[in-house]
């Protein structure tokens, strides 16, 4: 690795650089050990590669909290389907971004694929997070059946006495027929438009690609985000849960801060806009965009924790009793299946753009090769 000097953005193909960084970089032919051990030494990857490397292990630290608490199911039951689909969209999300960062300098060819895996796997949390709200703050979401195992025989009576008070629906609105119809396949399509667009930023937009793909990901986060945005507005909490409410309505405006935030840094580039040269290794505009979307991240989790934690303990607390009856409890295929579809969807949009990559980039490839 030491025999490897970092290289300017005048040595490196126009491809490689990046705006306002000018020194730090691998050449693009490096194998995939040096790869590995240059996350060890100073580049301009390198806090690009911990800043969502090690988040994974605080998110898992906070995730698997939830399995500690006093009455929850077991792992296994059906009531955490979405809640582990959730962390495995975070798992893709942070673990292809880290690696994408790693792994880029190996060949202009795999410097593409790097980063078309990693936009697909940003859809692929999208969709995730839609599982959990869909199922956990879903206007109509509650405890099936199947999610009792962890309640005592007094709570189950309880819910049961609950069941009779809820009336049924005989004329459902257009939101209630959104969500139970319409929310999850129009938050894979557009999960899917996304990734189609981002990867073609890579060859057009290039201007304007930062913000390209920090605006298109606009849509996804409203459409996946429409129950909560429902239950602030609709919601009429009872003195006894305003609590929950409210814990829940500061987090999701923390969560939003933060993409908020990540997003001017995206596009902006700041600091190194204004000091080129300076940030070049460490305290670069994209390192603090990791940083904000984990934190934006973290506090989306605690949000829906918050939201489980109610319907373990209380469905009561958060349906309204105008509401219709819950939903269908989750099941392997509307979860699981879900995500399995869309994954199979976007290996093939990848492998379609990873193609189109390799040959625009094969005989320049060659050449660096030959140098």
């Amino acid at each position: 690795m030491l025999s490897l000097p970092l290289l300017r953005h005048t040595d490196v193909p126009p491809r490689v650089t990046e705006n306002f960084i000018l020194s730090g970089y691998r050449f693009p032919n490096y194998s995939l050990r040096q790869c590995l051990v240059s996350a060890f030494h100073p580049t301009n990857e390198t806090g690009n590669f911990w800043t969502h490397f090690l988040p994974i292990f605080v998110f898992a630290f906070h995730f698997l909290e939830v399995f500690t608490w006093e009455g929850a199911p077991e792992p296994s039951n059906p009531f955490f389907y979405p809640f582990w689909n959730y962390f495995l969209g975070v798992l893709y999300l942070l673990l292809a971004s880290s690696l994408a960062h790693l792994l880029n300098s190996m060949s202009l060819i795999i410097r593409e694929i790097c980063f078309f895996v990693d936009y697909g796997t940003i859809s692929a949390y999208t969709v995730g997070s839609s599982l959990a709200y869909y199922y956990y703050i879903h206007p109509q979401a509650g405890i099936p059946e199947i999610g009792f195992g962890g309640l005592n025989s007094t709570q189950r009576k309880s819910l049961n006495a609950n069941d009779e008070a809820w009336p049924s629906a005989s004329s459902p609105t257009q939101f209630q027929l959104f969500f139970e119809s319409l929310y999850i396949p129009s938050s894979c399509l557009v999960a899917i438009i996304c990734i189609i667009t981002c990867c073609n930023t890579r060859q057009c937009w290039r201007r304007y690609r930062y913000a390209v793909r920090t605006l298109v990901f606009l849509l996804p986060f409203f459409v996946s985000s429409t129950p909560v945005f429902y239950r602030l507005s609709a919601s009429s909490p009872s003195s006894s849960s305003l609590h929950l409410f409210s814990t829940m309505a500061a987090f999701f405006y923390r969560h939003c801060f933060w993409l908020v935030v990540s997003a001017l840094f995206n596009i902006s580039k700041i600091p190194e806009r204004f000091s080129p040269g300076n940030f070049d290794i460490w305290g670069h505009s994209h390192q603090w965009f990791h940083c904000c979307t984990f934190l934006s991240i973290l506090d989306e989790l605690q949000m829906i924790k918050v939201e489980m934690q109610a319907l373990l303990l209380n469905p009561t607390l958060v349906l309204s009793p105008a509401m219709p009856p819950r939903l269908p409890g989750p099941t392997l295929w509307s979860t699981y299946g879900v995500m399995l579809l869309l994954q199979g969807c976007i290996a093939c949009i990848i492998a379609g753009f990873g193609w189109q990559a390799y040959q625009i980039y094969a005989p320049e490839q060659k050449k660096l090769k030959v140098h």
